[in-house]
């Protein structure tokens, strides 16, 4: 119950902040390079297991990844990496808040690809929403 409650809390607070950043158009690969960045400059963190089950990754390179998979067209692959990154237990405070505010862009970016019908945007905005309320 309260790991359902600490989701929705999760998704609400993603989609507040969404959608008081709607008039403002931010580049998500720019915004996860930043988070990238603040990762490997914060104190080292464990690393987080790998999102494609090929073992464990500093936090950093999780993010990486999911730029290189942003990038190259895998929505659903980049938001289930940022996803399960962000359950991770290794973040530090600053770590945590860097990665949702970059997902909230990124996600914001791939709502509106799905609204125009973006078949991988679409199915990236149901795994997300999936994950939101623990059906992994």
């Amino acid at each position: 119950m309260i790991l359902n409650l600490r989701s929705l809390l999760g998704f609400l607070l993603g989609a507040a902040f969404v959608a008081s950043t709607g008039c403002k158009k931010e580049d998500p690969v720019s915004e996860l390079e930043k988070t990238a960045t603040a990762m490997a400059a914060a104190a080292p963190a464990p690393a987080a297991p790998d999102a494609g089950g090929t073992g464990a990754m500093a936090p950093a390179d999780q993010v990486k990844e999911a730029i290189a998979e942003y990038k190259a067209g895998k929505m659903q692959d980049a938001v289930t990496r940022l996803q399960l990154l962000r359950s991770a237990t290794v973040l530090s405070p600053q770590q945590r808040m860097a990665l949702q505010d970059s997902m909230a862009i990124v996600m914001q970016q791939i709502y509106a690809q799905a609204e125009k019908g973006d078949a991988r945007a679409i199915a990236a905005v149901a795994q997300y929403e999936k994950m939101q309320t623990g059906g992994h």
